[in-house]
């Protein structure tokens, strides 16, 4: 990419990190899906913030301090300590076994991808599709699509009117137009992918859609608004799965990666690179906490 800084290589040995999300506070926060915890990246050092959890593919912020975290279930986890509080919570009789990206919409909704079947642990399902469900700020839950083979990352435009969202399953990043109680319109294909895999994707200011590449990819597809590919930002490890942007004027890319194709088990890497054009806020959820 054009007046793009060099990619750094902030943190490594991990086995597949996911969900990262900025905090002015805390630093780069991110997770380890295979072996557990979500950390935090602040001042050269990685500090364990919630400690043992794995299959956490997603983070939002919360404005009660803390973190709702995805996984088995969609749950916010207090910090520094505190009890932990189910939002959402799975339900296998009902083909949902877990969660995997989520977002938050400019209200403090919560967007979270419902997973059919694990696309990391063995559960004996084979893959299934699942559904995508919106938390609102009463606490309640709810589907605003489906058929969603592989749900991946989620992101709105600039103006909130457009939800994007990969679905890793059929290789694409997905759209729906946004309604104004949070429910969404019929979905339609933004981009189809033919190197690696879409995961986790952030939006910028100017509407850039930007989509980590995984299984492959090496790095990060950057797409104009109009679907067109315009700049690729590549990583060392093929295992491309999630973005965000940071620092103080959010023009700090982050980009994690996963150990497959690596030769350890350990590969997964934090990268940082300076970009040109400023990511968009992601808002901290606001939805009711139980009890």
């Amino acid at each position: 990419m054009d007046h793009c800084g060099e990619l750094e290589t902030l943190a490594s040995g991990f086995g597949l990190i996911e969900g990262p999300l900025w905090h002015a506070q805390q630093g780069l926060l991110f997770s380890d899906v295979l072996f557990g915890g979500v950390f935090a990246l602040r001042d050269g050092a990685v500090l364990p913030v919630v400690p043992h959890r794995r299959g956490i593919g997603g983070m939002s912020w919360h404005t009660q301090g803390g973190l709702v975290v995805s996984g088995r279930n969609i749950a916010f986890k207090p910090l520094p300590t505190g009890d932990t509080v189910t939002l959402l919570d799975r339900d296998p009789d009902d083909g949902l076994v877990g969660f995997n990206d989520i977002t938050t919409d400019a209200s403090g909704r919560i967007y979270a991808g419902g997973l059919g079947s694990s696309p990391v642990f063995e559960d004996g399902l084979g893959p299934r599709a699942g559904n995508l469900y919106l938390i609102d700020l009463d606490g309640s839950a709810r589907v605003v699509a489906a058929d969603v083979r592989l749900t991946n990352g989620l992101g709105f435009s600039p103006d909130g009117r457009t939800l994007y969202h990969s679905d890793s399953g059929r290789r694409s990043v997905n759209c729906y137009d946004v309604h104004a109680d949070g429910s969404l319109g019929p979905k339609s294909t933004f981009v189809t992918v033919e190197k690696g895999i879409p995961d986790g994707l952030v939006v910028s200011t100017d509407g850039a859609v930007w989509v980590a590449l995984a299984d492959g990819g090496h790095g990060v597809a950057v797409f104009a608004p109009d679907g067109r590919q315009r700049d690729f930002i590549g990583i060392p490890e093929p295992m491309c799965t999630s973005v965000c942007f940071g620092g103080d004027d959010l023009q700090d890319l982050y980009i994690v990666s996963g150990s497959e194709g690596t030769g350890s088990d350990r590969g997964g890497a934090v990268h940082r690179i300076r970009v040109p054009v400023a990511g968009l806020p992601v808002a901290p959820a606001r939805v009711k906490l139980p009890g």
